[in-house]
């Protein structure tokens, strides 16, 4: 969708904190990309106002993650409404990606951004990745909603089209597995996935809770990760997120992806797709190691 939309002087508004892939995608393409913040305060929804205020003539697209990755958010209806309206105003579609769409495990329902078509072209993003566990089959599909004929009438569709026909297919074997895939997995494979990751992710919301350095705002309700802010002046020796995930992975062996990749210096994005008693396991080292390097006052006081 970055290439389809490239041309001369467009840019298109992305979030922050992000999947970095589309800055990657866009900057390839020459095409112009703007950061629209998340709040986490009003879990981590987009800044409707902020997003007004970096559209101009030249934006055409805004792009949402819903499940979100990284902040584990799953929107509202109402919410949904909002930026389809926003969009509306500003006259740009909207490319949301919906690869979580099946990993949701809180209050709220996933809602389809689809639905909102006749308010807004919406081009939608999934695949089969996540809900069948197969991140490395790289299969996926493109939805357009758009009931009004827009993106057809601006040769979006088109365009679409004739991109796939220059780029890299899955393997053969992938597209040829994937009818029986679709059609003859159980139920209980899904239900038993989601069962484990609700209770993984309550885990590791608990855990991450009880780290005097961690703030975590926001409970995971979907996708597989949460967004938690770090607490620097806490630690004694450690310089910003991207020191503390490096000396957690070479004395811990815990892998976190810091906040700096996705936009959010000296916060972190915790995955939660892990066998509960390895998360526990990871969740005891991390404590373990943020303890080792707390300042002498703030250790006594942990203590």
């Amino acid at each position: 969708m970055m290439a389809v939309l490239a041309m001369p002087g467009a840019n298109v508004l992305l979030p922050r904190p992000g999947y970095p892939m589309y800055e990657a995608r866009a900057a390839l393409g020459g095409l112009e990309f703007r950061h629209y913040n998340l709040l986490p305060d009003k879990g981590w929804e987009v800044d409707i106002e902020g997003v007004e205020a970096l559209a101009d003539e030249n934006t055409v697209a805004i792009v949402m993650v819903n499940p979100n990755n990284p902040c584990g958010s799953v929107y509202s209806y109402e919410h949904l409404t909002k930026i389809a309206e926003t969009a509306r105003k500003l006259g740009i579609m909207v490319i949301c990606d919906e690869i979580y769409e099946h990993c949701t495990f809180g209050s709220k329902p996933f809602v389809p951004m689809g639905v909102f078509g006749e308010i807004a072209p919406v081009v939608t993003l999934g695949g089969i990745s996540k809900r069948w566990m197969v991140p490395g089959w790289r299969l996926g599909w493109i939805a357009m909603t758009d009931p009004k004929g827009i993106l057809r009438k601006k040769k979006i569709l088109e365009s679409i089209i004739i991109y796939r026909g220059i780029s890299v297919d899955p393997a053969a074997i992938i597209q040829g597995a994937i009818p029986q895939i679709i059609a003859n997995t159980d139920d209980v494979f899904f239900t038993n996935a989601m069962n484990t990751m609700r209770e993984a992710a309550e885990i590791c919301y608990q855990r991450l809770k009880c780290m005097e350095c961690i703030t975590c705002p926001h409970k995971p309700e979907g996708s597989m990760f949460v967004m938690v802010e770090l607490d620097i002046s806490y630690f004694n020796g450690i310089d910003d997120d991207i020191d503390f995930c490096t000396k957690l992975a070479k004395e811990e062996c815990v892998v976190i992806c810091p906040g700096s990749g996705l936009g959010m210096k000296n916060w972190l994005r915790v995955t939660f797709a892990v066998d509960p008693p390895l998360l526990e396991d990871g969740m005891e080292r991390l404590k373990s190691f943020c303890l080792r390097h707390a300042k002498p006052t703030r250790n006594h006081a942990t203590s």
